[in-house]
């Protein structure tokens, strides 16, 4: 369904078009978040294909390690969560293809052994044929990954062998033992910037909170920012994407600053601690701020700024770690949007505000997607439907301190220009958790 902005009543397609703006002044049943989106070099895994890990699932499958993995780091990162917030519900992963990649492989004549999939994570598979006592001329043949049997087959000739999750058998003639054959020959690759514009054309279609890119190369920072602009204003999906030490100003990109050190001595920088910062912006509700909020497991930051660094950085819209009482913590909540105006004032650069409002734009789009365009219609009884939608919706999200002071008659619904099309127009005030307290302390005899 089409959908985004508008600014006059020329739209072609039937669709649900909302624009959101500030009516402050400069200093002025809900659905679920907790979606991620990443592109990520891997060793294993089909490549070219999106892939949904949910919270709690074996990693093995997708990527080729378990949890424990260093190769895993990446997800448990960005399932983590803070003290005061959820991390995400599940992640869309991206195998992006690499030239070069290659599959590792083994020879046990007349069998040939192929791994699944492309990547160094082929050249820890051995395969192991061994006669069975029990049955002349019958073998077992086994895939080995790291010293653990996967999988276990019986067989006399190579087409009595079916693939597995690792490997892929070929060839034909009778099995002969080996002791333990190593495939060799597995290659990741070298990723292309272009590989990740396929990844944004693949992504298109889904449904996403944020979008992380871990990487510094500003072409792909800069087809990634293009993207989650496009995605907001012209396809009407509201997300965000996390990158590193990006200036963009806009409330779509999400800046971090620095990195930080986990308590087993691991530095992360600024471009891997965006995993733990998108998957902690997806995974907090539209009542939740990650001011203060603690990175579990950091000790420390990487590297450590002055306080001059971090107001620089906090002007510049960036998302800063720092140390306290021996635990590490978001300065600030914020985007990169450092400009405001009438339409955009100086809230939209809190993380919180954009929950909020991306929320209700997304539910909105939804609700109305399924439930009442081509089935309502455009009378005062239908508007009025309409309306009492809105209006219970906003009293759910004013019930959990999403926003305050609102009123029913803050929500009109007017018939448009033409026939078929309404105008909604509605108020809200975003409620944020509270980043400064100022006290004044007066001694008195």
């Amino acid at each position: 369904m089409a959908g985004g902005t508008w600014t006059s009543q020329n739209k072609k397609q039937p669709g649900v078009y909302i624009n959101v703006k500030s009516s402050m002044a400069q200093a002025v049943s809900v659905g679920n978040r907790g979606v991620v989106a990443i592109c990520e070099p891997l060793s294993w895994g089909p490549e070219g294909k999106i892939l949904t890990i949910n919270a709690g699932d074996d990693y093995t499958s997708h990527i080729g390690y378990d949890s424990t993995n260093d190769k895993a780091l990446f997800l448990r990162e960005i399932f983590k969560g803070s003290d005061r917030t959820a991390g995400p519900v599940k992640v869309l992963l991206y195998r992006p293809n690499a030239t070069g990649a290659a599959k590792a492989t083994a020879t046990i004549a007349p069998l040939t052994i192929t791994a699944k999939y492309n990547g160094v994570r082929g050249n820890d598979i051995s395969i192991a044929v061994v006669a069975d006592p029990d049955n002349e001329g019958s073998f077992t043949v086994q895939t080995i990954v790291d010293g653990t049997v996967k999988d276990t087959q019986t067989g006399k000739v190579v087409a009595d062998l079916t693939e597995n999750d690792w490997v892929v058998f070929s060839g034909t003639g009778d099995l002969s033992a080996s002791a333990g054959t190593a495939l060799t020959g597995g290659s990741n690759g070298t990723v292309s910037s272009a590989a990740y514009s396929t990844f944004l054309t693949a992504l298109e279609p889904y449904t996403f909170n944020v979008l992380i890119y871990d990487g510094s190369d500003s072409t792909v920072q800069a087809a990634f920012v293009a993207f989650i602009k496009r995605m907001r204003d012209n396809i009407g999906k509201k997300c965000q994407v996390v990158m590193a030490i990006v200036e963009s100003n806009s409330e779509a990109v999400i800046s971090v600053k620095n990195g930080v050190i986990l308590s087993d001595g691991t530095i992360l920088t600024p471009q891997q601690t965006t995993w733990w910062v998108g998957g902690a912006e997806a995974g907090a509700n539209y009542s939740e701020s990650l001011v203060y909020g603690q990175y579990p497991d950091a000790e420390n930051v990487s590297p450590r700024l002055t306080s001059s660094e971090i107001d620089e950085a906090l002007e510049k819209g960036q998302i800063v770690f720092f140390e306290e009482f021996g635990s590490v913590k978001v300065m600030s909540d914020i985007n990169t949007l450092t400009t405001f105006t009438t339409d955009k004032g100086e809230a939209f650069s809190l993380n919180q505000v954009i929950r909020i409002v991306d929320t209700v734009a997304n539910d909105i789009y939804e609700n109305f997607s399924e439930n009442y365009i081509g089935k309502t219609q455009n009378n005062a009884t239908g508007r009025d439907l309409l309306k009492a939608w809105i209006v219970g919706y906003l009293n759910e999200i004013q019930a959990n301190s999403g926003i305050q002071n609102f009123e029913s008659d803050d929500v009109t619904v007017e018939a448009g220009n033409a026939l078929n099309a309404v105008v909604i127009t509605l108020a809200i005030q975003p409620v944020a958790a509270v980043e400064k307290i100022y006290i004044t302390a007066t001694l008195t005899d």
